[in-house]
């Protein structure tokens, strides 16, 4: 390949300075420098200097090596790429400029003067350009059902190879399997098995390669599963006129639909006499219901349902309301309830504790 370059060189040399007068000069021309090797971000312009004494009626040329071309000579570009340009100071350094420096600029650069034998001299350009992370190679948010696995890829080009790590986006740790757990990991793909909501949420690919600045992917893991209900009191006594709240804690993903329903399956609505709140915890997936009766009536003792739907399932879940003081109950209504006597006005508002279900079951 040298010695095609080198051809292609003379006859280049040739034809430009055929009309050029040669002198005869007693010293051959000679580098007074190495070409220094250079490091430059990808965008930037840089500039490669070969310095050259006695150089006479000699010519001097700049090639890309590894692309066999013939870039400049003497002081003529011979490249069609409009981002080379040459300079010269005063016949002794030949500056080749090279500007917006793409990745495809990287490799050696090669400086000859076109003597009987061609004298020649390298430096190498080295091109960094910052991470980039190719969406159309790397994974999107995912929904998957609990249980199933996971695999996750993030792909970015750079120079140097970026290196990847994964970290979850709130800073948890990430469950590999149901023995592995760690705080980052390293590597193009993630693979989780038999994943659960626990592990639902934001988790950022993070791609580096000491060239700032890092990028970063967020893809979300969304984990679908039926709904599953917890009832904290499922047996609630309170006396007549007072207000009460029954509460169910849901998890479900998808948001489930929640309501509560009377023993005969109608529905409750809000009104005066009800009020429904569903308040979203923390995961999202968790949610608080709690129904508010207000002034008790001998009508409303009875059985209540909630009732959690999604599109994976639902299910309910039943506590019964009674009258303490009909059923005997007076040690439970004094552990839960106000001793002052209601003033139905403003209601008073009666929740039933744990300690009062642990009596109630025990001496149904």
């Amino acid at each position: 390949m040298i010695k095609c370059i080198l051809f292609i060189f003379l006859q280049l040399v040739c034809y430009v300075f055929s009309n050029t007068p040669v002198t005869a000069q007693t010293e051959d021309p000679e580098f007074t420098d190495q070409i220094e090797n250079i490091t430059v971000p990808a965008g930037r312009n840089v500039k490669l200097a070969c310095s050259v004494k006695n150089l006479g009626s000699f010519k001097v040329a700049w090639m890309h090596f590894e692309q066999s071309a013939i870039l400049t000579v003497h002081s003529h570009v011979i490249t069609r790429n409009p981002r080379i340009s040459v300079t010269h100071d005063k016949h002794r350094t030949w500056f080749l400029h090279i500007s917006n420096v793409q990745e495809e600029d990287k490799g050696r650069y090669m400086c000859q003067i076109n003597t009987v034998t061609a004298k020649t001299q390298f430096g190498y350009l080295h091109v960094v350009v910052p991470p980039n992370i190719d969406d159309s190679l790397s994974s999107s948010d995912v929904i998957v059902r609990e249980n199933s696995n996971v695999s996750l890829t993030c792909h970015a080009s750079g120079s140097p190879l970026p290196s990847i790590k994964w970290k979850r986006d709130d800073g948890s740790k990430i469950t590999i399997n149901k023995t592995l757990e760690v705080s980052e990991w390293e590597g193009e793909n993630l693979e989780m098995t038999r994943i659960s909501r626990l592990d639902m949420g934001a988790y950022l690919c993070i791609a580096s390669n000491s060239v700032p600045p890092s990028v970063s992917k967020r893809i979300k893991i969304s984990v679908d599963f039926p709904p599953m209900l917890w009832i904290p009191h499922q047996l609630v006594g309170a006396p007549l006129g007072y207000n009460v709240s029954l509460e169910c804690f849901t998890e479900a993903h998808p948001t489930s639909l929640n309501y509560w329903t009377r023993d005969d399956g109608d529905m409750i609505h809000d009104s005066r006499k009800y009020r429904s709140d569903n308040s979203v915890g923390s995961p999202s997936y968790k949610t608080h219901m709690r129904l508010t009766i207000y002034s008790i009536r001998e009508s409303d003792y009875g059985t209540y349902k909630c009732v959690a739907k999604n599109p994976r399932g639902e299910t309910d879940g039943t506590i019964r309301l009674y009258n303490p003081q009909l059923e005997g109950k007076a040690d439970d209504v004094n552990n839960a309830i106000d001793p002052n006597p209601p003033r139905l006005d403003k209601g008073t508002k009666y929740q039933s504790s744990l300690n009062e279900i642990d009596k109630s079951e025990q001496k149904l």
